[in-house]
């Protein structure tokens, strides 16, 4: 029998066996555990490489910020996938799924691309296709990013010179300064930008974007930090327009620290811009103020001596208060506020052929009095909520309101201008009162005052995830909106007569006598469409639905008090589902293709015989990018079962805004485009930067009609649309050093037709040939202060850039301008 000592030796043992038998067990599962540990390190640069310092980088619900060279490590990382979202305010998001084995994962590398805005409800996948970091090949569909960068070359504040360096686009010259830019893509027409959706900061801009989307407002181009355009299946999510393209505008972000910027130059003819801007951002907060002053004496002359010229302002304060980077769910909440205002001594009475050739720049008398006065407010809150890594949820209010009044010959004894100015020599007598030869009786000249209110607003919300299963990519996202807009026509007309060459009021107008109604529309939409990435294959199907319902109450000219004695009241309802695939595939790391297809659509109007406009549209593009170069050609074909064109005094109609049944219509054409550096991999200190596109387009009618649209008038099959032009070429060339940089560029258009027709160009029926060299050259002194000249036109070559409104119109003559950059 075993002693008392030994059984207590024995327990002591046992007690000590168990404690160390413990002890391994917790060694063992703490080394496994550490062994299954490992750490991810990874590094953000931008397009050029340079680290990005300050970056936030989230590993679920961990978070770590980059250091002075981009630089960013997290130690201790489980085993398994893990979502690595990497964010900075000026960058666009990226987000990528890091398998975790047994070994640490290092050189990973992010090369964030310029973000749009911290309030921009439009998310292009991808930047630049020169300077940005993320490639646009990863979009399947042809769609074009204009970096900061790309636009501080030239200094543009005509957005028709910042789009000529995008393919595809359609452009008709006005008033010289683009205040009233026409704009179509791929033969959609440019009557006012009308058929193209509009939009700043992913918030829809045109005046009444679904009753009267004319855009006799345009967000000024100088005040922009990027341009975008969408074109193809990738346009589907943004409406209402879905045929051309999209057009959205990036204004100013909030910065990421206490920083702004001063911008002033002057120039020919009177030229005065000034663009500041400043702001700041805490954890919890961000603030920016912006102005944009712009101005000119103008280049035209009346024989009185009064101003051509115009001044244009612009006010924008955005805010932001948001949760922690590293909170388990993060929210923002932002806002905008702009205001514009306007006034411009713009007239839509142009020059007979043979006063163009004597002197292009001369204006008559009778457009004296002519006079454009706006005003327009921008409101919205923006809520953003992402409950997980994969997740995310964007809200937006939003509302705007413009008031214009154009003041502006309409008539010349009972004769429309337009029609004068086509044929002068039918209505001599008109053309010597106006051009202030002779004296007229009374109340020969109708100067309508086109008085217009607009509203537009609604709520927009969509949801993104992403998430992967095995090796498959899954990117879906769902958008809806409900908006409504409208427009209030109270107009009248004033009569004068001409005296000594100066337009004398004869009988003032009462407010509401000429045009006087209420127009509205309300429309639902919706969008869901899911992308796919499955090794080299991307896909993207989607659809999109638009429920509309339109009305007009037309209360006449004799009811300005607007009792309803006379009212015609007329409506229109559709509903339509619009789907649309895009597919890419990589072909090896440089080359890839991508094809798509979806149905395009403009909205009909209030008038109750008009369809909406709709087509089938086909594109098919090959893209090579390399550190060195960016390649791109693609093919499209839209083929509209009913086109629709727009009665706008802008495109020398009478201005009712109806819109008007064009038929079929089938518009092709191929876009060409290559950008890089000449002296990639030849010397560091320099660069040798080249742009170039090409765009060929040709849209022509597929059946015969009669209509009452007069740039259509009664068109044959196989007949040309107007104003398409079939070639556009842009070339830019330039050589950059830190200390300077030198820059050239050359901008061609074909002579186009200005009626609808076929066969050899009537001279009386098109526009010339245009082609315009602009140079700019900028002196960097340290890191803050930039010195630049811009000399536009430099062979000072003047062209016939339009015969609408109302007779031939010049281009811009040669335009010199310096200016000092200040930032902080």
């Amino acid at each position: 029998m075993p002693s008392k000592n030994k059984l207590q030796f024995t327990y002591d043992m046992d007690k000590r066996l168990q404690k160390g038998a413990l002890l391994m067990l917790a060694l063992f599962f703490t080394t496994f555990a550490a062994l299954a540990q490992v750490s991810i390190k990874g590094k953000v640069t931008e397009a050029n490489k340079n680290g990005l310092p300050g970056v936030t980088v989230k590993l679920g619900t961990n978070g770590a910020v980059t250091n002075e060279d981009g630089v960013f490590t997290f130690e201790s990382v489980e085993a398994g996938k893990h979502l690595l979202t990497i964010s900075s305010v000026g960058y666009e998001t990226q987000k990528q799924v890091v398998v975790v084995k047994k070994r640490p994962v290092e050189n990973l590398n992010f090369v964030l691309a310029a973000s749009t805005t911290d309030l921009a409800n439009v998310t292009v996948y991808g930047g630049s296709l020169t300077r940005s970091g993320k490639a646009i090949e990863d979009i399947p569909g042809s769609t074009h990013y204009l970096s900061p960068e790309e636009l501080a070359v030239f200094n543009y504040t005509d957005v028709n010179n910042v789009l000529a360096f995008i393919p595809g686009v359609n452009m008709v010259q006005e008033d010289g300064w683009g205040l009233r830019p026409n704009i179509g893509i791929r033969g959609t027409g440019s009557e006012r930008s009308s058929k193209i959706t509009l939009m700043e900061d992913g918030i829809l801009v045109a005046p009444a974007p679904y009753t009267a989307p004319a855009a006799y407002y345009f967000p000024s181009a100088g005040r922009m930090q990027a341009f975008e355009v969408l074109k193809g299946a990738s346009q589907i999510k943004y409406g209402p327009n879905t045929t051309g393209g999209a057009f959205n505008m990036v204004s100013t972000p909030i910065p990421t620290q206490f920083s702004g910027m001063l911008n002033a130059n002057v120039g020919s003819y009177g030229m005065k811009n000034v663009h500041a801007h400043a702001g700041t951002s805490t954890e919890h907060f961000g603030l920016l103020v912006e102005t944009f002053q712009q101005s000119a004496d103008g280049f035209k002359n009346l024989p009185n001596g009064d101003p051509t010229g115009f001044n244009k302002s612009d006010y924008m304060v955005k805010g932001r208060i948001n949760t922690g980077k590293e909170a388990k769910i993060y929210q923002a909440l932002s806002f905008k506020i702009g205001y514009n205002e306007e006034v411009s001594n713009e007239t839509y009475l142009g020059l007979t052929d043979a006063d163009f050739e004597a002197d292009p720049f001369q204006r008559y008398a009778a457009s004296a009095k002519d006079k454009m006065e706006t005003s327009q407010q921008l409101y919205s809150l923006e809520h953003v909520i992402e409950p997980t890594d994969f997740l995310s949820v964007t809200t937006t209010l939003y509302r705007t309101e413009f008031a214009r009044n154009w003041y502006k010959l309409n008539k010349v004894n009972g004769n429309g201008i337009s029609g004068i100015m086509g044929n002068p020599a039918d209505f001599q007598q008109e053309y010597l009162w106006l051009t202030g030869q002779q004296d007229s009786p009374d109340d020969i000249f109708e100067v309508k005052a086109n008085n217009r209110t607009y509203y537009a607003q609604g709520i927009q919300s969509r949801l993104n995830a992403y998430f992967e299963t095995g090796n498959i990519k899954h990117a879906p996202e769902i958008g809806i909106r409900y908006h409504e807009d409208g427009l209030d026509r109270f107009q009248w007309v004033d009569d004068y007569k001409m005296t000594g060459g100066e337009l004398m009021m004869t009988t003032k107008g009462q407010p509401g006598t000429d045009s006087n109604r209420l127009e509205d529309a309300y429309a639902f939409s919706g969008y869901f469409q899911y992308g796919l990435t499955l090794g080299n294959l991307s896909l993207i199907p989607g659809i999109r639905y638009e429920n509309i319902y339109q009305t007009k109450n037309d209360y006449g000219k004799n009811d300005v008090e607007r009792s309803g004695a006379d009212l015609k009241k007329s409506s229109n309802a559709v509903a339509v589902l619009l789907p649309g695939i895009g597919a890419e595939y990589k072909i090896s790391g440089l080359l890839s293709t991508f094809a798509g297809v979806h149905k395009g659509f403009s909205p009909p109007g209030s008038k109750e015989d008009t369809n909406p406009e709709e087509s089938v549209n086909y594109e098919l593009g090959i893209r090579a990018n390399s550190s060195a170069w960016n390649l791109s050609v693609v093919y499209f074909y839209n083929d509209y079962q009913n086109l629709l064109g727009a009665d706008l005094s802008g495109n020398g109609g009478t201005g009712s805004g109806e819109l008007f049944n064009g038929g079929q219509v089938h518009s092709q054409g191929l876009e060409l485009e290559a950008v890089g550096n000449l002296l990639h991999q030849v010397s560091t200190h320099f660069k040798l930067p080249v742009f170039f596109t090409y765009s060929y387009t040709s849209a022509r009618f597929q059946n015969d009609f009669e209509s009452d649209f007069e740039p259509w008038g009664t068109v044959t099959a196989g007949d040309y649309l107007p104003y398409v032009a079939p070639h556009q070429l842009a070339l830019s060339l330039g050589l950059e050093h830190r200390k300077f940089s030198i820059n050239m560029a050359t901008k061609y258009q074909s002579a186009m037709r200005t009626i609808a027709g076929q066969g050899d160009l009537e001279p009386t029926q098109s526009t010339d040939e245009i082609m315009t060299m602009d140079l700019s050259a900028h002196y960097f002194w340290g890191n803050n202060v930039e010195f630049y000249a811009n000399w536009n036109n430099i062979t000072n070559a003047t062209y016939v850039v339009s015969r609408r409104p109302a007779g031939v119109r010049p281009n811009m003559p040669s335009v010199v301008m310096a200016g000092v950059k200040l930032t902080f």
